[in-house]
């Protein structure tokens, strides 16, 4: 029995620092959508920097710790939100992915290689890297007292519990007991809701990183006696927690910090009684891993994840078209001067340079396969190049000639990845790369562990291959034939993409259910890819370990292979010859600054891993930035200037309509900076709207006005364009061209958030509710004083009887009224309602529109948005009628005929009913 409550208490010590980081992970997963790789660096930073400070400059450990997580993590937290997550939330998800594990690269190495400079100034620094038993925030050496016979704590598990109960009373009384943590889960139930009641989304998301960041730094801190300050179990660390994290769903933080709890005692349970696992090497520690990868399958059978890639779109190909010579001639003439450069003008030295630069070409070339082509972000690379090595290497040390060991080495990496896909393709963007990051940690700490693979520390000899006349063991030679190798791969793979297989893996990168409807498998284009890239990667870790003449099982770690993907996909992964120029500079780089500006090791791995960085700006890579800026350069100075003239298809038709015709309203407004608000002003205007998505115009040149007290409805077949404009006049969809005036001002640039603080309020498509929080929730995100909510509970009886009950269990019907019902009391300016009777019963819906009527009569101005015309013609007293992008004719309700109803919904100008009234402008 002593044995039992000494391993469920030490595994609380454990799964409480889990616990820690698991939250912290959710809380900002929740909050922007991103899933922050980078968290267990965080902590880490704050390790190294409590040891520097507390034991090499003497600073009292309570203060320190204080400072670095209430001031140090949450301002790191604040800041990469501003510089960095912000704008990679507008990317897609492989550059998330991808920009997030170089930020977990280049971290450690920058607190490293800050301590090296404080080193080199005289600083009172000591040793960082792999330091272990180091003091903790308690008393140095740590207490100890006896619970029972053999079972014992200390004083620094007693503080990790102690602080991690407070956290967890702390963030429950923050998130269910304060009007932040009311607006932070309102983000996480609907981020764009958020904007258009009037709060800022950004900031409530820089609030969850700094509550993430000092999360991760509170553990890093509590984590020093127990881990050190080694980065890589830092990061083994964050992984375990992430197990944690998958557990709670992303989303759940109670299920989160459980689930941490939890799995610290488990690990704990399954090395004391697990006898089966003394047979299995490294199987204990392996544990979490194989919990987090049946995790994600559980979470994934219980509810789909929306494809089974991470889905970017893809860039602009600006040489499609183009002859062979001028898309492949300047790389072919490339080749062939690097193939010459080794007999002519490279050294010894940098010939093997070049050499193993064009080796880890063939390993960067399958990130190209997985990520470029599939859309896969795959951790697993690292372990493919070792496996088919190591395999390799027991072959030749049997007798096998090279060719046949690589082979087969090939093959074994090509059946492994195979293995590794069939369970893991179920998975999509985020869930996929964790899952396979579980698995090379399964295999850096099992597979590879093995006896008769690895043999031992001194791995197998791979001696470089002779063929006839022709001897690598020359590095000029090798080099060229290296040259040879990787020509060969990229021509492969340019063919592929050009192949009607390569066609049908592009659509499936594209649009997976599309794809699919064509008869594309879709599941068995994404295992070939990814059996195509293991391949090639083992055949790449083959030519590496040959150029070294050895390969060891620790030669190549998961975590080698995250620095590989963060410099591959930095350069660019679309292209295979992008890849090529990432291995050369991955193999340059390093060499150049420990000859020309510093010996650190250190700075290198920062340069790589913040390459990463850039993907917020440029997602598809450096290379392809350089390639477009320089193309729009040439373009740009040959096009002759174009004379101004409207395009064409945007001319007006029709009388009536002067579209470069002053707002009449505009007259009244004065000279800039004098405002006069005159009578009868527009509460809403839209002035010739031209807008639409990543480049697709939807709105074509859209006048509007709405007035107070006035109710204008929009009609139009599905896909006219209704939505787009609700969007743009609630401030969600900035126009290309035209202007949107409130009350008579310019609101053109304001966002979401100043509209709605402005009046104008949208009532979004569907429900304009917040399905997680309470009816009393969803109310006081509106209506702060209680005395307003008990009005509303007066008038809606059913809300008051079922206050605490979530917004999402109620009926479409109830809520409507639980969207309309705070609006009623404290009534906007402007209601734009989208769709108001969407999936509701007729009763319901004449409540609704009885409803609406009431605001009208109360000054508001609405614009409601209608397929269904009938429903919505008895309380407008102006109808547009909006299709193809333009409104085809406006008018009061009386003249309303149905020959232009049915005009309007085929698309088509009614051009004699076309009019100018007093409720709607020029249109």
């Amino acid at each position: 029995m002593s044995d039992l409550l000494g391993f469920v208490l030490s595994g609380l010590v454990s799964g409480a620092l889990y616990a820690l980081l698991a939250t912290g992970l959710v809380l900002s997963y929740s909050a922007s959508g991103l899933f922050n790789f980078a968290h267990g660096a965080t902590a880490y930073l704050c390790a190294l920097a409590f040891y520097e400070l507390h034991s090499g400059f003497g600073w009292p450990a309570v203060p320190t710790a204080l400072l670095l997580v209430l001031v140090v993590a949450p301002g790191l937290g604040w800041g990469l939100d501003r510089l960095m997550f912000r704008k990679l939330a507008r990317v897609g998800e492989t550059a998330q992915i991808v920009a997030t594990i170089g930020l977990l690269v280049a971290l450690p190495a920058l607190g490293l290689w800050v301590v090296e400079l404080l080193a080199d100034a005289g600083a009172s620094v000591k040793p960082a890297e792999n330091q272990f038993g180091l003091p903790g925030v308690g008393p140095s050496p740590a207490k100890s007292w006896q619970l029972t016979d053999g079972v014992g704590i200390d004083s620094d598990q007693l503080i990790t519990w102690v602080a991690t109960a407070l956290v967890a009373l702390a963030l429950w009384v923050l998130m269910r007991h304060t009007p932040l943590g009311l607006r932070l889960r309102a983000a996480v139930d609907n981020r764009s809701l958020v904007e258009l009641r009037g709060m800022s989304a950004d900031r409530l998301s820089s609030v969850a990183w700094m509550l993430s960041s000092g999360l991760a730094g509170l553990a890093g801190v509590l984590a020093t006696p127990l881990l050190g300050l080694s980065s890589h179990d830092f990061t083994l660390f964050l992984f375990v927690s992430a197990t944690a994290a998958v557990l709670g769903r992303f989303v759940s933080i109670p299920l989160a910090f459980a689930g941490g709890l939890g799995l610290g005692v488990l690990q704990n349970l399954v090395a004391g009684y697990a006898d089966f696992a003394e047979r299995i090497t490294g199987f204990r520690t392996a544990v979490p891993f194989l919990i987090l990868f049946a995790g994600l399958l559980l979470m994934t059978r219980r509810s789909r994840t929306a494809g089974t890639a991470a889905v970017d779109a893809p860039p602009i190909d600006y040489l499609a078209g183009r002859s062979w010579a001028r898309r492949w001639g300047p790389w072919a003439v490339a080749a062939a001067l690097l193939a010459l450069s080794f007999y002519t003008v490279t050294t010894p030295f940098w010939s093997g340079i070049l050499v193993q630069g064009l080796a880890i070409s063939l390993v960067f070339v399958s990130f190209t396969v997985v990520t470029g082509l599939g859309a896969m972000v795959s951790l697993a690379q690292a372990t493919f190049v070792t496996g088919a090595a190591l395999v390799a290497g027991l072959l030749m040390s049997h007798g096998w000639p090279f060719a046949g060991a690589a082979l087969v080495g090939t093959c074994a990496a090509a059946l492994l990845g195979a293995l590794v896909a069939l369970p893991a393709l179920r998975l999509g963007g985020r869930s996929l790369t964790l899952a396979t990051l579980a698995l090379a940690f399964l295999a850096d700490q099992v597979l590879f562990q093995m006896g008769w693979l690895r043999n031992g520390d001194t791995g197998w000899e791979i001696p470089r291959p002779v063929a006839g006349p022709v001897d690598l063991s020359d590095d000029r030679a090798m080099g060229v034939a290296m040259v040879v190798l990787v020509t060969a791969a990229v021509a492969a793979l340019a063919a592929l993409r050009n192949s009607p297989s390569g066609r049908a893996m592009l659509a499936v990168r594209s649009a997976p259910a599309a794809a699919m409807a064509s008869g594309v498998s879709v599941v068995r284009t994404k295992l070939l890819l990814f059996t195509l890239s293991a391949g090639l990667a083992g055949f790449g870790g083959v030519m590496y370990a040959s150029f070294n003449t050895r390969i060891t099982a620790t030669d190549f770690t998961a975590m080698t292979g995250l620095i590989w993907l963060a410099v591959a996909v930095a350069a660019g992964v679309r292209r295979p010859q992008f890849a090529v120029v990432a291995g050369l500079v991955f193999a340059i780089v390093p060499q150049v600054m420990a000859d020309y500006v510093t010996e650190s090791v250190h700075l290198p791995v920062i340069l790589f891993g913040l390459a990463g960085l850039a993907l917020a700006n440029d997602p598809d890579g450096y290379c392809a930035a350089v390639s477009v800026r320089m193309h729009r350069r040439r373009a740009w100075g040959s096009a002759p200037d174009p004379a101004p003239q409207t395009p064409e298809g945007l001319k007006p038709s029709g009388p009536g309509l002067d579209v470069s015709a002053r707002p009449a309203f505009e007259d009244e407004l004065g000279e800039a900076g004098d405002f006069h608000q005159p009578r009868d002003l527009p509460a809403l205007a839209l002035r010739q709207i031209h807008a639409g998505y990543d480049g697709a115009p939807v709105l074509h040149g859209v006048d509007l006005t709405v007035r107070p007290g006035e109710i204008v409805a929009l009609l139009g077949p599905n896909g006219a364009g209704k939505s787009t404009t609700c969007r743009v006049a609630a401030g969600l969809i900035r126009p290309a061209e035209g202007r949107v005036y409130v009350a008579g001002r310019d609101a053109t640039r304001e966002g979401a958030v100043r509209r709605s603080r402005a009046g104008v309020v949208l009532a979004p498509e569907g429900r304009g509710i917040f399905p997680t929080l309470t009816i009393e929730e969803n109310l006081a995100l509106h209506l702060k004083e209680r005395d307003e909510r008990d009005a509303v509970y007066e008038r809606f009886a059913g809300l008051a009887a079922r206050r605490g009950v979530p917004a999402g269990s109620l009926s479409g019907g109830e809520q409507q009224m639980l969207a309309l019902a705070p609006l009623l009391q404290r009534p906007p300016e402007v209601l734009i309602a989208d769709e108001p009777s969407l999936g509701l019963a007729p009763r319901v819906v004449d409540d609704v529109f009885r409803l609406l009527v009431e605001l009208r009569d109360q000054g508001t101005a609405l614009l409601l948005v209608e397929e269904k015309a009938a429903e919505i013609l008895g309380v407008a007293d102006t109808v547009a009628y909006l299709a193809q992008g333009r409104v085809s004719w406006c008018g009061p309700r009386s003249e309303v005929r149905a020959d232009q109803l049915t005009e309007a919904y085929l698309g088509m100008a009614a051009g004699e009913g076309q009019r100018t009234t007093k409720g709607v402008a020029r249109s």
